[in-house]
């Protein structure tokens, strides 16, 4: 039989620790009141571009899921979380960094 590999080890606490720093960052900045486009500085993009890698990681992880493959309910939540704090942190960096937020606007 072919060997599945080992399961990450994650408890719900690494979820929860996500959570809180979300929070705390979320809590100094202004409210979101349109899209952001990666930009502004070379740290925020970078936390950017680790968010999409997530996503990208999160889209495998269902796909898996939906062709049957076992998967780990925890290390679907925690890829979406990690995926989130990685938008709250890149936001939190550009503020600390004094970065202007890039907005997308319609034509």
């Amino acid at each position: 039989p072919a060997k599945h590999p080992p399961t990450p080890d994650l408890l719900p606490t690494d979820i929860d620790l996500l959570e809180a720093e979300m929070d705390a960052m979320d809590e100094q900045l202004p409210p979101l009141k349109n899209f952001i486009l990666p930009g502004g500085h070379t740290t925020v993009s970078v936390c950017h571009l680790c968010r999409t890698v997530c996503r990208r990681a999160e889209r495998l992880t269902v796909a898996l899921l939906q062709s049957g493959e076992p998967v780990e309910d925890l290390a679907l939540k925690y890829l979406n979380r990690l995926s989130d704090y990685f938008f709250v942190l890149a936001r939190f960096l550009a503020k600390e960094l004094g970065a202007e937020e890039v907005v997308w606007k319609t034509r």
